[in-house]
């Protein structure tokens, strides 16, 4: 099985103290998702993300419905988590959000480890571009809700690599 990597970062003009929180909710999920994924948290197992939560969710790709659920493998708050896929589209969909305190701003990086079906054309040609325009439309909204005066705010957006 080849896998693949991704990784995005974003600072935020914001203590780690106040980033985290916004991470730990898994309906926050909701609000920094494409519309075009029609993405929706459909069962949580906990009102607050901690190890061992579970997460469905609903989503369409390319107009396909699909069906995902979640696992939290790894929970150390304020300094990371890890979602991984129990069901989904993926053969292997592993993420890893990190925190990193910068004075009184916070690194936030995602790591996100996954294999796909239907070789490499198909990564290359479908999944590879919906990833990355994802992760850019989950640092624009980032971005515009933690700049919301009653929420921490983001600063900077920096690009999305994948390989």
């Amino acid at each position: 099985m080849r896998t693949h990597h991704l990784h995005a970062e974003l600072r935020i003009e914001r203590p780690l103290a106040e980033v985290f929180p916004f991470f730990s909710y898994p309906h926050n999920l909701e609000a920094i998702t494409p519309p075009w994924l029609r993405f929706r948290i459909v069962r949580a197992t906990t009102p607050a993300i901690t190890l061992g939560t579970e997460l469905d969710y609903r989503l369409h790709v390319h107009g396909f419905p699909l069906r995902w659920r979640s696992r939290i493998t790894l929970w150390q708050p304020p300094l990371r988590f890890v979602d991984e896929q129990v069901l989904g589209p993926y053969r292997l969909w592993r993420h890893l959000h990190s925190f990193e305190p910068d004075g009184q701003a916070t690194i936030a990086r995602d790591w996100v480890e996954y294999a796909t079906p239907g070789g490499p054309l198909v990564h290359r040609l479908l999944i590879l571009p919906d990833l990355k325009r994802i992760f850019a439309h989950r640092a624009c909204a980032l971005t515009a809700l933690l700049n919301d005066p009653a929420r921490p705010r983001a600063a900077l957006a920096l690009p999305v690599t994948a390989r």
